[in-house]
């Protein structure tokens, strides 16, 4: 993960109602092995929290100055440390008039992925932390808080250039608490949201369901496509990369390799050529499987409270919107 730039600003801003200081810093962080490592620590920390939207940029503005100074960025009009100068003053200045108390160091990275470039914004807190010094003596030290990261974009640079329709190439946290901070850090970065992340998460489980209960397969057969779709997606979350349909398709049946994509598009689900991964609806979706006495019965966990419902006190299943096939069989057994 080659960084190419970086720079780390703080703002200094307390709850005690006086305005933010801003410090800044004169120069771009120096190539390091600390520098490599902060980024790498950040991206894992970023990779996986839940809980993230993707969209894109709003029309360069007044309101939304941020894409038009990343641009003059990239083509080389302004250097990194400019950029990330104007940026953090716009940021402190929207932390201003929100009169929000979270101050912090703003960091901005642009590093490579593989081919592709991207940028991070991220405001990171401090903690403190113990350490021991060369005379065996305990000693707090404060640290950057990359394990509780709560405000943060990344953008897809290389998707926005190439791509500009595209409704995904921006990803930031979606805080839980404290929805005033997330939106004012989302009018900082001039995001709007493009994709629903979990909704088309669950389409994407939905379609493989329908998918293995179309091709009639047998227990084993269905249990090993399913872990192979959630191998994929949970890998493709970690390096902070879309699922690609073709891909996915491609890995589910090397024999027929277009198969799942082909039922896919003509069922028209509706799902985008690639699609974030939402860990947290991706978490949820296992396979049940038993098998006793001449009975065997698998379903997806997300079944369960609509097409499938579970007496635990009895120990019973009721299903609904059973299979055509199985149905005419029961039919043609009782007549």
């Amino acid at each position: 993960m080659p960084v190419l730039h970086s720079v780390i600003h703080k703002i200094d801003k307390k709850p005690d109602g006086n305005p933010a200081v801003l410090f800044l810093g004169g120069a771009e962080q120096v190539e390091s092995q600390a520098r490599d490592d902060l980024m790498s620590q950040f991206n894992e920390s970023y990779n996986a929290t839940a809980g993230k939207g993707w969209g894109f940029f709003h029309a360069e503005s007044g309101a939304y100055p941020l894409s038009g100074w990343l641009d003059k960025y990239l083509s080389g009009s302004s250097d990194f440390l400019a950029f990330s100068t104007i940026g953090v003053e716009h940021l402190t200045k929207l932390m201003e008039e929100s009169n929000l108390t979270t101050g912090g160091h703003a960091l901005f990275c642009h590093y490579l992925q593989g081919m592709t470039d991207y940028l991070i914004i991220a405001l990171v807190q401090e903690t403190e932390a113990v350490t021991m010094t060369e005379e065996l003596s305990l000693m707090t030290v404060r640290r950057l808080d990359l394990d509780h990261i709560r405000l943060a974009a990344r953008i897809n640079l290389s998707e926005w250039k190439n791509n500009p329709a595209s409704k995904q190439y921006v990803s930031f946290l979606k805080a839980k608490k404290g929805r005033r901070v997330t939106e004012y850090f989302r009018d900082f970065i001039g995001v709007q949201e493009g994709v629903d992340g979990p909704g088309e998460t669950r389409t994407l489980l939905k379609a493989f369901s329908d998918f293995i209960e179309s091709e009639d397969l047998g227990e084993e057969s269905a249990r090993e496509k399913t872990n192979t779709l959630v191998s994929y997606a949970t890998a493709q979350a970690k390096l902070g990369e879309p699922i690609t349909l073709g891909e996915l398709s491609e890995l589910i049946d090397e024999d027929q390799p277009k198969s799942f994509y082909d039922f896919i598009k003509s069922k028209d689900y509706g799902l985008s050529e690639t699609l974030p991964t939402d860990k947290k609806t991706l978490n949820k979706f296992r396979r049940f499987t038993g098998r006793s006495e001449g009975l065997s019965i698998s379903f997806e966990q997300h079944l369960l409270g609509s097409k499938i419902e579970f007496d635990a006190a009895g120990g019973t299943l009721m299903l609904r919107g059973l299979p055509t096939q199985l149905t005419n069989q029961l039919k043609r057994a009782a007549a």
